[in-house]
C-alpha cells in the first residue's frame, strides 16, 4: 500500500481513511521543529494506541501500532442454512467507528503527529469478548480495560475488541457477534472470554446463565469454537464491583468466578484472574480513593473511567505475562503491582471530544 499523506497540520486532531476490514500497521512521525509536544493517539472508538509520547522541540521520532478495523457484515450462509448476513447491532452502535469500513485516529494532548504509512499486516490478534467492562466505550467519561490494552502492546500484535455493553454469553451468540468473530479468527490468534456481570442476572430470563450448568457449558462452547479454528482460548474472570464493607471488597461475582476457574482448570486453558487483581487494586486505593477509578464521578460502582480502565488494563497485561508466555514479549508496559497502583495524576489520559452522561448498559 502506498504511503498516506501527512496530516495537513501537525496539530490536527483527526484523521480517517476508508479501508477494508483487517489489521493495519500505522506508522507516525511524531514531533515538531519549533516546540515540545505531548502526543496521545486513540483509534476507532477511543481505543488507546499511544499514551503521552513526549518530544522536545526539534525532536522527531517514529512510532507504530496495529489497528484492527471491521464492519458488521458476515459471509452469507448457504441457501436454506440458518444464520444471518449482519451482526445484530444495538441502536446505540449506529454510526460507531467500531463498525465502519474506516480507520480513524484521534490526536490528543498537545500533539504533533503525521501519518506517514498505513499498511495491511498479518499478526497474531487478541479477540476480546465480553460486556461493558471490556468494550471500547464510545464516549467519555466511561472506559474499559479492553480499549486501553493496545497501548500496552507492541506493533507485532493486534487487539480486536468485539465486546459490547450489556452482553452475556448467550446474547453474544444470538446477536451473531460470536459468528462474526469466528469468521475472522485464525490459527495463532487468541480468544479472550470475559462474561459474568450480566450472565448472573436471574431477572434477565432469556440470558441468565447459572454458574454450575449454563455458564460453564457456554464457556466450554467458546473454548471449543476457538480451538476448532486453531486459536488459543483464554478465560478472564470479571472485575469485581466496588462494594466495600469497611476497607474490604465484598464479592458480588464469587460463584461465576469460581465456575470460570473450574472450567479453565478442566479445559487446560490460561486463566487471567482479573477479579482477584481488581479487588487488590480497589483495596489498595481504599474506599474513598477507589471511587476515583469509576465512571460518573464514582457514583457508578461497576464501570470505570480512563484511570480505572488503565489500571485494569495494566493488571491484564501483568496476568498475560504470567499466564501466556508467548505473548509476554509483546507487552510494552512496566511491571504493575496491584498493591501499589499509581495515582490518577500519574496516569492522566487525555480525554476525547465526545462525552455522554448516559451510563453503559448493564450494572
Amino acid at each position: 500500500m502506498p504511503q498516506r499523506p501527512d496530516l495537513p497540520d501537525p496539530a490536527a486532531r483527526d484523521f480517517s481513511v476508508a479501508l477494508a476490514e483487517g489489521n493495519y500497521r500505522v506508522t507516525l512521525r511524531i514531533g515538531a521543529a519549533d516546540r515540545p509536544a505531548v502526543t496521545t493517539v486513540k483509534a476507532e472508538s477511543r481505543r488507546l494506541m499511544l499514551h503521552q509520547v513526549a518530544t522536545r522541540a526539534g525532536e522527531v521520532i517514529e512510532r507504530s501500532f496495529v489497528v484492527n478495523i471491521r464492519n458488521d457484515r458476515l459471509p452469507p450462509p448457504p441457501a436454506n442454512a440458518p444464520g444471518g448476513q449482519r451482526v445484530l447491532l444495538k441502536a446505540r452502535e449506529a454510526g460507531s467507528p467500531s463498525w465502519d469500513d474506516r480507520l480513524s485516529l484521534e490526536f490528543l494532548g498537545d500533539p504533533a503527529a503525521a501519518v506517514i504509512d498505513i499498511a495491511p499486516v498479518e499478526v497474531p490478534t487478541l479477540y476480546l469478548t465480553g460486556d461493558s467492562t471490556v468494550t471500547d466505550q464510545r464516549t467519555e467519561p466511561a472506559a474499559s480495560w479492553g480499549q486501553m490494552l493496545p497501548a500496552l502492546l507492541d506493533d507485532r500484535v493486534a487487539v480486536a475488541n468485539h465486546a459490547e455493553s450489556g452482553e452475556t454469553l448467550k446474547s453474544f451468540v444470538t446477536e451473531l457477534r460470536l459468528a462474526k468473530l469466528l469468521s475472522q479468527i485464525k490459527p495463532g490468534d487468541y480468544l479472550f472470554i470475559q462474561f459474568g456481570h450480566n450472565d448472573q442476572k436471574a431477572n434477565w430470563p432469556q440470558t441468565y446463565a447459572d454458574p454450575e450448568h449454563a455458564y460453564s457449558a457456554y464457556l466450554r462452547l467458546y473454548i471449543a469454537e476457538a480451538r476448532a479454528r486453531g486459536a488459543m482460548p483464554v478465560l478472564v474472570t470479571s472485575p469485581e464491583r466496588r462494594s466495600f464493607e469497611g476497607d474490604r471488597i465484598v464479592s458480588t461475582l464469587a460463584e461465576h468466578v469460581a465456575a470460570a476457574k473450574r472450567v479453565a482448570a478442566a479445559e487446560h486453558v490460561p486463566l487471567i484472574d482479573l477479579n482477584a487483581v481488581s479487588v487488590a487494586v480497589y483495596e489498595a486505593l481504599g474506599p474513598d480513593r477507589a471511587a476515583l477509578a469509576f465512571n460518573d464521578g464514582g457514583a457508578d460502582k461497576t464501570h470505570h473511567n480512563n484511570y480505572g480502565a488503565w489500571l485494569l488494563a495494566n493488571a491484564v497485561a501483568g496476568e498475560i505475562r504470567r499466564a501466556i508466555p508467548a505473548l509476554a514479549p509483546h507487552i510494552n508496559a512496566a511491571r504493575f503491582d496491584p498493591r501499589h497502583p499509581p495515582a490518577p495524576e500519574a496516569v492522566a489520559i487525555a480525554a476525547s471530544a465526545g462525552s455522554s452522561a448516559v451510563r453503559p448498559a448493564g450494572n
